[in-house]
């Protein structure tokens, strides 16, 4: 996998892969957390999400949109809505933090390439853990995704969604796909596999029960025979590629390619979405 690979094009494979369990079982505590811990490997990290909540605060102040809308009565059950052409879809952004941190307002200008498209665009919030479980949460995604049909349907949007996510995102993203309302998705840098999460830091606000660990992991779920593009950084983490590699080997018959970016970590990689000729975007667009 080198670098000198044109941005973003699509990989049949790579050499990092997921560690199987007795495997990452096996390795101390220490190594097993860092494995997983992508602000500790990305020293950058919080300048890169300080720039793109001040892109997405100017992309709000002047674009259509309505922000924070609610689509149930929680705290974070919010939804923002960004109007494009009318008939267009909508690409729906779920945002990560391991389901226990970030806020949909920081990403906010990871849609500047979809509106440029003329797609309309959603951000959905939902309650972190430990305040929900994660089988909760998916219910939550699930819910909000409902209201952002109505809603973008209200606004003139076609009544069909693109759902993408980041990191945690994407796992929620992959959850959703059977949603009659969902056309195609996008998972950047996803969790696929709960197993390893369950054995590092992560799980003392998750607090994951075996059920959630079989029934909330796309990696050995029935799989969807909608699109769903699957994309990481090539700077990103081992067990963070490994995920998405076997996911994608997983679904390597089914519509969809595996987009990695060269020289892109955990974070520089949403560049891949949020820029209007961004691989992960038309990779996407293929499909909607």
């Amino acid at each position: 996998m080198s670098a000198a690979r044109p941005f973003g094009v699509p990989h049949p494979g790579g050499a990092c892969h997921l560690t199987p369990m007795a495997e990452f079982a096996s390795w101390p505590q220490r190594k097993r957390d860092a494995a997983y811990d992508n602000t500790a490997a990305v020293a950058t990290s919080a300048r890169q999400l300080n720039a793109l909540e001040a892109a997405g605060r100017q992309l709000a102040a002047g674009a259509a949109c309505q922000l924070d809308l609610c689509h149930g009565p929680a705290e974070r059950q919010r939804f923002d809505f960004f109007v494009g052409r009318p008939g267009a879809p909508t690409l729906v952004f779920i945002h990560g933090g391991y389901w226990q941190m970030r806020h949909k307002n920081t990403f906010r200008a990871v849609v500047a390439g979809a509106l440029e498209h003329g797609l309309s665009a959603a951000l959905i919030g939902y309650t972190l853990a430990p305040q929900a479980r994660l089988t909760g949460i998916v219910r939550e995604v699930r819910d909000a995704l409902r209201h952002v049909r109505a809603h973008a349907v209200g606004q003139g949007a076609s009544d069909r969604l693109l759902v993408s996510g980041w990191s945690a995102g994407a796992h929620l993203a992959a959850l959703c796909l059977e949603e009659d309302a969902v056309a195609a998705g996008l998972g950047v840098s996803g969790i696929y596999d709960l197993a390893p999460i369950r054995l590092t830091y992560l799980d003392r606000a998750l607090g994951l029960c075996e059920d959630e660990v079989r029934g909330l992991s796309p990696l050995v779920l029935p799989l969807s025979p909608k699109p769903f593009v699957i994309v990481h950084g090539l700077a990103e983490l081992a067990e963070l590629q490994g995920q998405s590699q076997a996911f994608a080997a997983r679904r390597r018959h089914l519509p969809g390619p595996l987009v990695t970016v060269p020289g892109a970590d955990h974070f520089s990689v949403l560049q891949s979405l949020a820029q209007a000729r961004g691989a992960a975007l038309r990779a996407l667009l293929a499909f909607s």
